[in-house]
């Protein structure tokens, strides 16, 4: 009897384009290399992808050959052993143009010392979205201009988002001012805290490398979050029950009119032809509040290969392929982010998608998240204060203070 073929596994973080971009790659893969292993693809939400990968150590005990990760997961993975270190690899045979081919803002966070731990799969950093077409409408614009007094024009303020929200707020005609990733999944209500605070000219980490929570930039920033998320005048009903693509599918049907979410959600709009508000999406920076200025946030997302997988040769040959240059902007048509330069510049997507020249503006603004190795710990205890404060009337200033103290009782040097 013939025996089974073995199974190269891959975790995949669902959201379309990363499963039919992956699907792709792995069968052309297959095409020019003759390679011999079935496949299995597993997508998954975040919460359920950290646990497979980490928690559950499906990455140490070859449950996974290959994964995506993002970066917030990067210092915990390494500390577990996780990830195979990929410097080996690099050395005997890296990846076309490798490392000039990428910007030095996607290499430096899977770099620990002389262990390089993943390649760049999916970039974009946080922006903010807006329908170009009602902004640029005279009716709207006139209309505007009677009730204020003042042009419509893209908020550059937080103040200014929520009036321009409350504008567009007609629910008869399925539009919303804004919608937002609400969902508490340990990710996108602590990037939107960690926004509003740099964006007031906070900081998350002190001098000493301590996470701080407990600042008037982030009081000022939660206590203007909850009140936003809160307001049905302005706000998409469904935005505490969306995550970041939920959110990114709602603005791409037409049911909002702005949205502060990931580079991506923007493009794909752009990307897939059936789109309802295709060529009508525009980026800008984010809203600052009172006293700061924009900022972004530059989390992304690797290719990486499990240090208990038995496939390593075979899963390093699948990463090179999928990192070439023609991949990488085979990625960006399915409607991911592609994080080659060559992509960013390529005439066929600027053409496709107008506004891809400014991501390079974008990553001059974006912070980053620490890099400590329990940092999904800290995420929690921040999500658990920031709905907290959504969903009760508690002093915000007690909540943070309170986050704090289960911060201070961690060790995260």
């Amino acid at each position: 009897m013939t025996p089974e073929p073995a199974v190269f596994r891959i975790a995949v973080r669902k959201f379309g384009p990363f499963e039919s971009a992956t699907a792709k790659l792995w069968a052309s893969f297959c095409q020019e290399t003759g390679c011999p292993l079935a496949v299995e693809m597993v997508p998954m939400d975040l919460h359920e992808l950290h646990a497979s990968l980490l928690t559950d150590e499906g990455l140490k005990n070859g449950a996974w050959d290959v994964a995506h990760i993002n970066t917030d997961w990067l210092a915990e993975a390494h500390a577990a052993g996780a990830l195979e270190n990929l410097t080996p690899y690099l050395t005997a045979n890296p990846p076309a143009d490798f490392p000039q081919g990428w910007s030095p803002s996607l290499l430096g966070m899977q770099q620990f010392g002389d262990t390089v731990l993943g390649l760049p799969f999916h970039d974009g950093p946080e922006c903010l979205i807006y329908r170009r077409d009602l902004f640029e409408n005279p009716a709207e614009q006139a209309a505007f201009r009677q009730q204020h007094g003042r042009p419509l024009q893209v908020p550059e303020t937080w103040e200014d988002f929520q009036t321009v929200a409350r504008f567009f707020q007609r629910p008869a005609d399925n539009l919303s001012g804004f919608v937002a990733a609400g969902f508490p999944d340990g990710h996108n209500t602590v990037f939107d805290f960690c926004l509003h605070l740099w964006t007031r000219a906070g900081q998350l980490v002190d001098s000493q490398g301590r996470v701080r929570i407990d600042g008037a930039a982030a009081i000022e920033g939660l206590a203007f979050y909850r009140q936003l998320l809160r307001d049905q005048t302005a706000g998409h009903p469904q935005t505490m029950h969306y995550e970041s693509v939920a959110a990114g599918q709602a603005f791409a049907r037409g049911e909002a009119a702005l949205m502060v979410n990931w580079f991506g959600f923007a493009a794909v709009c752009d990307v897939d032809a059936a789109c309802p508000v295709r060529g009508q999406v525009d980026i800008a920076p984010i809203p600052h509040g009172a006293g700061g200025q924009s900022a972004s946030l530059n989390v992304y997302w690797l290719y990486a290969i499990g240090a208990g997988s038995r496939h390593k040769a075979v899963a390093y040959e699948f990463l090179r392929y999928a990192t070439r240059p023609e991949n990488d902007k085979l990625l960006t048509l399915e409607g991911g982010i592609g994080c080659r330069i060559s992509t960013w510049h390529d005439a066929d997507i600027n053409a496709l998608v107008p506004y891809y020249h400014k991501l390079e503006q974008l990553h001059q603004q974006a912070e980053t998240l620490p890099r400590h190795t329990n940092w999904a710990r800290i995420a929690a205890i921040i999500d658990e204060v920031v709905l907290q404060a959504i969903n009760t009337d508690a002093p915000v200033a007690e909540l943070l203070a309170a986050g704090q103290e289960k911060i201070n009782s961690l060790d995260h040097v």
